[in-house]
């Protein structure tokens, strides 16, 4: 996502009031798109239901059974399960990235994320066990940083949507997107501001 974007963005959502407060509080988002595939998706899977630090510490013990080196599919096959139950990994979560590198092993040729629709990405994801809509949203905003991504099965985006409108108790994804209408096409960056009210400092 490059800076031009960026300013474009902020100047649309400057015009809600209350995405403007946090503009004016927080930094700029930063994004920086990954090219392996493997590893985002690998990423996200680690970071499924965990704040951002806890999933930090575990990817980050993750690349290190690989020498601090990204895996490729084959690699990740090929490592003993329990070094990865000993960095904090679930069976449940080993598994999926056990489909997640088939998948790529299987099918990669195919693959055309930066130029197929959103639909057919989703499409393709979702086919795999253990990818859901919160893995491609997260994929789609940090991995190919499509701007317009409203993750609204995210507990984080609810309780900020929470704290920003003096909500007694979470949203309803109806309340989210009616709120997010004005954001459009910049969901994604004003999303990344909501995170910021929340989060423990380390959302990816």
């Amino acid at each position: 996502m490059n800076k031009n974007l960026l300013n474009q963005s902020i100047e649309h959502l400057s015009k809600d009031r209350k995405i403007k407060t946090l503009i004016d509080k927080y930094p700029v988002p930063n994004f920086s798109p990954n090219d392996n595939y493997f590893d985002a998706l690998s990423k996200s899977i680690i970071y499924q239901q965990l704040s951002g630090k806890v999933a930090k510490i575990i990817y980050t013990r993750f690349l290190s059974l690989f020498k601090n080196k990204i895996p490729e599919p084959n690699q990740y096959l090929s490592m003993e399960t329990s070094y990865l139950k000993s960095i904090g990994l679930s069976k449940q979560k080993i598994n999926y990235i056990n489909n997640v590198s088939n998948f790529f092993i299987n099918e990669d040729s195919h693959i055309l994320f930066k130029t197929n629709a959103d639909k057919e990405i989703k499409r393709q994801l979702i086919a795999i066990k253990g990818v859901g809509q919160w893995t491609v949203d997260m994929f789609m905003m940090f991995t190919l940083c499509k701007s317009d991504i409203l993750p609204i099965g995210d507990l984080g985006i609810k309780k900020a949507f929470k704290e920003l409108y003096n909500l007694k108790e979470l949203p309803s994804e109806e309340f989210m997107k009616e709120k997010a209408i004005p954001w459009k096409p910049y969901r994604t960056i004003a999303c990344c501001y909501l995170w910021m009210i929340v989060d423990d400092g380390d959302v990816w």
